[in-house]
């Protein structure tokens, strides 16, 4: 059992997160103790800070502590992808974002999508017979690619969790935490 203390987390996003999806994970892992880093690609010469979504309008900046360049699956635990419309659509175009999703997978560490970040499971393949939620209107594309959707606040599947909405923050987070606790999962294969 990992103790969450010493755990470092990665979240990765880019511009258009939805807001909370990042900042209440965030607060609630550092609150429990562990080290989170976000990481975002540059798409500017200097990447300081990745604006958010909030509901219906842009919402607030967050410090970036990392370019997704450097991000090394080694130096971390668990990977927390937030959601949003723009966020997960933006990021399943990007070669390294999604190679760092597929090392997380493929190393058995924790994997956290919540809302539409999910689409990013489905990119790289781990939605096939897998329990998954995501935000109502990605339903379709989580079957499509063969994940079981289920309406559910948290769904976890070795160690893969899947959440709605902002809505359902509190337990995603806590399941999080629990599944960070829990440890390495075994190696997962990916759908080609």
């Amino acid at each position: 059992m990992a103790d969450i203390t010493r755990a470092k987390i990665l979240i990765l996003a880019t511009d258009g997160f939805e807001e909370a999806e990042l900042t209440v994970p965030r607060a609630k892992l550092s609150e429990a103790g562990a080290t989170v880093h976000v990481a975002a690609p540059q798409s500017r010469q200097t990447r300081e800070t990745i604006r958010g979504w909030d509901k219906t309008d842009w919402g607030k900046s967050v410090p970036v502590d990392k370019d997704l360049e450097s991000v090394s699956t080694g130096d971390y635990d668990a990977l927390v992808l937030p959601g949003g419309q723009i966020n997960p659509d933006k990021l399943r175009l990007e070669p390294k974002a999604l190679e760092v999703i597929r090392s997380f997978l493929t190393s058995g560490k924790v994997v956290a999508a919540i809302c539409h970040a999910p689409w990013l499971l489905v990119e790289v393949g781990a939605a096939k017979d897998r329990d998954m939620t995501s935000y109502a209107s990605i339903r379709t594309d989580v079957t499509n690619a063969g994940g079981r959707w289920r309406d559910e606040a948290v769904v976890t599947d070795d160690g893969i969790i899947t959440s709605r909405n902002p809505g359902d923050l509190d337990a995603f987070s806590a399941k999080i935490i629990e599944e960070v606790q829990e440890g390495r999962h075994q190696p997962r294969r990916l759908a080609a």
